[in-house]
């Protein structure tokens, strides 16, 4: 993603990426300046102090998820601005009466409405992952093992929540016990070598990887059945004994193929997954790509 993200009329909107998180963080006052067509910087900042002032009054929790981070402005120099994940930039966008904030505001009633249809029909969940993976470019021979994965992968959290484990944290400590014992990294580590950022990790995983995944969290779910891990430490037994079985069948594919089985290859092109959804936006199209 480049340095300055490009929206609107080649607006820059300024960005880091939070490592911990892994989420992007915004540069409110570019966005504000944008949507609200201030031609200088300090009207933004006006603009903004303005709607924080509206948005405290109104009781909004908003600002108590706001940052500040340095970031370079026009003249140069490093200052402290205040930044928003995406979530945040939306509900920012939804207090702002402007034009170009519209089709942003479109597609969130838009958005909202599929999720309430998905809550009284969940076969909808599945049958828009289907339009949007064929979108996205993938061959229905991976969508076929990218949906199989996602059930496996609800199964062994339904076994992780009978077992206590906690979602979050604890869930992340046990995918990437999981994860080192079949593929010989972390989560993150696995990420970082397909260059991927805030991008999901199976969604650019190759067929034989996300079907050694899955095999790695099934065997997963089907030993702690069996053991009945009552603890932290044992779920991470367990999740290393089911990963080890998956890294086994991974090694006796490379001895058979002579060619390593995970590599940085993705399996389609995300690189622009960012500035698409925002330019889609801007563009007046009203529905961008997730």
């Amino acid at each position: 993603m480049d340095k300055d993200l490009q929206l609107f009329e080649n607006r820059r909107i300024r960005h880091e990426w939070d490592e911990e998180r892994e989420e992007w963080l915004f540069s409110i006052v570019d966005v504000v300046g944008v949507l609200t067509d201030q031609p200088i910087q300090r009207g933004a900042t006006l603009y903004w102090g303005k709607l924080k002032q509206r948005l405290n009054e109104e009781g909004s929790q908003l600002l108590t998820n706001c940052q500040q981070l340095k970031m370079t402005a026009i003249d140069g120099k490093k200052r402290l601005t205040d930044v928003a994940n995406a979530e945040g930039i939306l509900r920012i966008v939804q207090s702002i009466p402007s034009p170009k904030a519209e089709p942003f505001k479109m597609w969130l009633a838009r958005v909202g409405s599929e999720r309430i249809d998905e809550t009284i029909d969940p076969e909808l969940t599945i049958e828009r992952a289907l339009e949007t993976y064929l979108k996205k470019g993938y061959s229905r021979e991976w969508i076929n093992q990218r949906l199989q994965a996602i059930q496996v992968r609800k199964e062994l959290t339904d076994e992780w929540d009978n077992r206590g484990v906690q979602k979050g944290v604890e869930y992340a400590i046990l995918t990437d016990e999981i994860s080192k014992a079949w593929s010989g990294m972390t989560t993150r580590q696995y990420k970082n070598l397909k260059g991927l950022s805030k991008e999901n990790l199976r969604d650019n995983m190759t067929t034989l990887e996300l079907v050694l995944n899955m095999l790695a969290e099934a065997t997963t779910t089907e030993i702690s059945k069996e053991q009945e891990p009552k603890t932290l430490s044992e779920n991470k037994r367990v999740a290393k004994a089911g990963g080890e079985a998956a890294g086994e069948a991974r090694e006796a594919v490379e001895r058979r193929t002579g060619k390593p089985v995970i590599t940085s290859k993705n399996a389609t092109d995300f690189s622009n997954l960012v500035s698409n959804l925002i330019e889609g936006v801007g563009n007046g199209d009203g529905e961008p790509e997730r």
